[in-house]
């Protein structure tokens, strides 16, 4: 999920036009709607939102280079997107480690300074997190275990180089892809698993092809919305804290309600045909030994050392402590 937002004065006035990789309609879409109908109002419309859905203007890592070279201002990206301005958000994409959202809020609050310092020394002001949903197995064959996967052409995007290495350390075949090629690729078998969001298959429509999910929390899917320095700046500091608070109390509505869709989503994709497969402990305990074996190349090759060694201290102080009861599977 992307959103390109670019800044432009119209009349006095700041025209923020935005494009995103979610289609129209969906939940995210319509926050989005939401914030910026929400700016125009309490800036007396000094600041305008325009919303351009469904990926018209490219991929996420596209968005980034024109935003370094000052085509556009700013964007609502994923990890994907963000990894290429601080490398250590990677760290919450470590397969497995996180269970629920509980995990995911107890690890974020304990390196969130890691991770905003090192976006706005990218010269980019972060406006918010949001979670997306979490990442499971969308495949066209029944996948249970890692020799399952390693059979299959996985999705990676398209120049996210050090991902793919890391794919094939593991064992696994990657095929790099632009994310709106995805269906296609699908289609054509050039790829024939995904890992994504069940919101996003069912609203891209991939489950369609990828008929088969694993039940298992692959990862977190989170977002953020980041201003180019230089553009946050020209905001006069009044219209600052506003755009601030509305799109802080946006999400913090995301959170509470709409990070808790996958369950939803998948209940419309079963009556459509989506098969589940619910691995047993003994074959969840298969995938975490799995994981622990790939370490070595994950921590520097995809992960920065200092980060992922913090991640792995902070593991072992959550084993011991008490979880909270959790929405999320």
């Amino acid at each position: 999920m992307v959103m390109i937002i670019i800044f432009s004065s119209i009349n006095g006035k700041t025209v923020i036009k935005m494009a995103t990789l979610a289609p129209e309609g969906t939940k995210w879409h319509g926050m989005m709607l939401e914030m910026g109908q929400q700016w125009k109002k309490a800036t007396d419309g000094a600041v305008v939102l325009r919303i351009y859905p469904g990926g018209v203007v490219g991929d996420e890592r596209d968005m980034i280079r024109k935003m370094r070279i000052g085509q556009i201002q700013g964007a609502a990206i994923s990890l994907e997107g963000l990894s290429e301005l601080n490398r250590n958000v990677q760290a919450f994409y470590i397969p497995l480690l996180l269970e629920d959202y509980d995990d995911v809020d107890w690890y974020r609050e304990r390196i969130s300074d890691d991770l905003v310092a090192g976006i706005e020394a990218a010269g980019f002001k972060l406006l918010f997190w949001a979670d997306v949903g979490w990442a499971h197995w969308f495949t066209k064959h029944p996948v249970r275990l890692p020799e399952d996967l390693k059979k299959t052409k996985i999705f990676t995007w398209a120049g996210d180089y050090k991902s793919a290495e890391l794919w094939k350390k593991g064992g696994f075949s990657p095929v790099p892809l632009a994310t709106t090629d995805v269906l296609t690729g699908l289609q054509t078998g050039l790829v024939d698993a995904i890992a994504t969001t069940p919101l996003f298959s069912l609203s891209s429509q991939w489950f369609g092809v990828a008929n088969h999910m694993l039940d298992i929390n692959w990862g977190v899917l989170s977002a953020a919305v980041v201003i180019d320095l230089r553009t946050w700046h020209k905001i006069k500091l009044s219209d600052q804290n506003i755009i601030m608070k509305i799109a802080q109390e946006m999400a913090q509505i995301h959170q509470e309600k709409n990070r808790y869709d996958d369950q939803a989503a998948i209940a419309v994709m079963k009556k459509h045909g989506l098969v589940i497969h619910t691995p047993t402990n003994d074959e969840k305990e298969q995938w975490k030994q799995f994981i622990q074996t790939w370490y070595p190349f994950i921590r520097g090759a995809y992960v920065p050392e200092e980060i992922f060694d913090k991640m792995m201290k902070l593991k072992e102080e959550r084993i011991n402590m008490p979880k909270m009861k959790s929405k999320s599977r």
